[in-house]
């Protein structure tokens, strides 16, 4: 039975039909794409889905007992609580339970001298949990936050609005909803916690609806693909690089037939306008086909148009645009840059790749001069004019309206000589003149990074930068930008998470490989991984535990025959372990293959529930053997036998 079923959904906002008619079925286990345009709607059919918002007309069904979970685009204003809070509140009285032992547990250890009260809270909250079953969740919120690099002691209202998103990502997934329903999951995520993500995603049993930019990100998870186009929901059951073809295709179909509909409809007009035998009886069926063709026309929707992007181009810069030499910066006490030196020529199209916080926006700014490297010194070339492409947006000014932002009040702009009006301006990224009144308080997050380019669009430039431009942008738009700035004559200074932007747009990258380590490499992303040196892989519990340094071995220790004997158990269980571990990961890893195989949700219920339970006890399994062999290795650690 599908988890979820929408039949005949219609809604209409201030005279526009978003929704029309529409119906669509998701079955258990299956990962479905949500593609679309910006301001099709996709948003608002997920909250649709979710519960929160009614159609005009149509039904959504649930399976019994389904428990849906989303995380949306916009971060509610009136959370208030912890991280850890936030991200324990989809549980209920789990939730509840674990706020309070994690309260409690933070507030003794804080205690500067033991507190009885504090103790007895803390027992009752530890019961509290025992009973509700509780402890799975508490170490599935550990788990998640720590992937998503979050403090779970943080207060959320402190938070930046990334960051709370990232929170609200945690909340969601550790609901262990029937359906999960992600809106661009991947925003303000660096590449190692999408891939985490990824990973995660694949491995539960629980419906997905996603909205997504990030094409290497739908690339692997989506077993369907659904695209909302003019109010209406298609189907395309078939990877995405097959849907690109398909669509093509069809788009193509479409443009010919609407050609020839159009070249008739003008015959018949003009036939109808001369006049000649038109009232005769023989010829009103000719003109009852000319009013219907009218209708027919008036009721098509045309596709939203294509933004059409150029950049203001500057006088070109000298061949060196910047040269770093020696340079280190560390921030409280942390290596950020540790004597990295390099030369950006122009021409450059530069990537910036790391985690959020290895240091890439400091770079930046060295390399722009806006701050000093503590040690070391940065080279400009000469006639650089810089634009500047901020993931924060904080250049626009939110109480005034998009005409104001792109032109500092101005009715013109300049764009390479050529004098054009503001309005005209913006309707080259999509914004109608009722659009371009409103305050940019209002606009969504892919309507406030198109004006950002708008904006960014009208300033000379031979250098630009940018920073994280690809977030909310919808796959069209994306492609324009990519084949913009591969065809940019001037330098470009790139940050970014999204993969596939860096394996098309950028010709060397920069590196973050952590503790100050930055290095340059030549190609984008996926050559930077070819290219790095081989990470050290944190210790996790499908790993072997590396022991820490030995400290000075004992005086031996005369054994009894009894202990000789329990030692010898020992030894002997500990030469078995690594066998047993090895089968437990082989079939770990079976499992996990076939979970990820996209037909993997049209197999019956009762086979993917216990395939998740299989998966569940190998992982505890390799876990227990894990801590047993490290435990073994303690407890002969020294120890000989005569």
């Amino acid at each position: 039975m599908a988890v979820v079923s929408l039949r005949d959904i219609s809604i209409n906002f201030t005279g526009t039909v978003l929704l029309d008619g529409i119906s669509m079925r998701i079955e258990p286990g299956e990962r479905v794409c949500l593609l679309g345009r910006n301001g099709e709607g996709k948003s608002t059919l997920l909250s649709i889905i979710e519960g929160v918002t009614q159609p005009d007309a149509g039904s959504v069904d649930y399976a019994r007992g389904t428990r849906v979970a989303m995380l949306h685009q916009e971060v509610p204003q009136s959370l208030t609580g912890t991280v850890y809070d936030i991200a324990a509140q989809g549980l209920g009285d789990v939730g509840r339970h674990l706020t309070a032992y994690h309260a409690a547990s933070q507030a003794l250890a804080e205690a500067p001298a033991p507190d009885q009260r504090l103790v007895d809270k803390l027992e009752r909250a530890q019961q509290a949990l025992e009973d509700a079953g509780g402890w799975p969740h508490h170490q599935t919120i550990e788990t998640v936050l720590s992937h998503l690099k979050l403090d779970g002691d943080e207060c959320f209202s402190t938070l930046s609005g990334g960051t709370k998103r990232r929170a609200l990502l945690a909340r969601a997934l550790v609901t262990g909803p029937d359906l999960l329903i992600l809106d661009e999951p991947t925003n303000h995520l660096d590449i190692d916690s999408i891939t985490w993500l990824e990973d995660f995603l694949l491995r539960q049993n629980a419906a997905l609806l996603f909205v997504t930019h990030d094409r290497a990100f739908l690339r692997r998870l989506a077993t369907r693909i659904v695209e909302l186009d003019r109010g209406r929901l298609f189907n395309w059951d078939c990877d995405y690089d097959t849907y690109l073809e398909r669509k093509d295709a069809v788009l193509s179909a479409e443009a010919k037939q609407n050609h020839n509909f159009d070249k008739k409809l003008a015959e018949e007009e003009a036939w109808i306008r001369r006049g000649i035998k038109a009232r005769r009886t023989r010829n009103m069926g000719r003109v009852r086909e000319l009013r219907r063709m009218r209708e027919e026309r008036q009721r098509r929707r045309e596709r939203t148009g294509q933004v059409a992007m150029a950049i203001q181009e500057a006088e070109r810069t000298g061949k060196l645009v910047a040269e770093a030499k020696d340079i280190t910066f560390s921030y409280d006490g942390k290596p950020l840059i540790n004597h990295f030196s390099a030369a950006i020529m122009r021409g450059d199209k530069v990537g910036l790749i790391g985690p959020n916080g290895a240091g890439k926006t400091t770079l930046l700014k060295i390399l722009l001069g806006e701050i000093a490297p503590q040690s070391g010194s940065v080279r400009h070339g000469v006639n650089l004019q810089v634009s500047y492409f901020d993931q924060l947006r904080e250049q626009l000014h939110e109480d005034k309206d998009a005409r104001f932002n792109v032109a500092d009040g101005n009715d013109f702009v300049d764009i390479n000589g050529h004098r054009r009006h503001v309005v005209s301006h913006l309707k080259n990224f999509l914004f109608t003149p009722d659009r371009s009144s409103v305050p940019v308080s209002v606009l969504s997050g892919g309507e406030r990074n198109r004006l950002l380019l708008a904006r960014l669009f009208t300033r000379p430039a031979n250098v630009l930068v940018m920073d994280e431009p690809t977030n909310d942008l919808d796959a069209e738009t994306l492609d324009l930008l990519e084949d913009l700035l591969m065809d940019y004559p001037g330098t470009l200074l790139l940050v970014s998470h999204d993969r596939e932007f860096l394996n098309n747009v950028v010709t060397s990258s920069i590196g973050f490989e952590g503790n100050g380590v930055v290095a340059e490499y030549v190609g984008g992303y996926d050559d930077w991984l070819r290219q790095r040196p081989e990470p050290a892989a944190p210790t996790h519990r499908h790993d072997k535990p590396k022991p820490a340094p030995k400290p000075a071995k004992p005086a031996k220790k005369k054994l009894s025959y009894k202990e000789k004997y329990e030692l010898e158990q020992k030894r002997e269980e500990l030469k078995a372990l690594p066998a047993r571990i090895e089968r437990l990961e082989a079939d770990l890893s079976a499992v996990q293959e076939k979970m990820a195989d996209p037909e993997y949700f049209k197999r019956p219920p009762e086979e993917m529930a216990e395939d998740q339970n299989r998966l569940e006890s190998l992982e505890s399994e390799l876990e227990s053997a894990y801590e047993t062999w490290e435990q073994l290795e303690t407890a002969l650690d020294g120890v000989e036998l005569d």
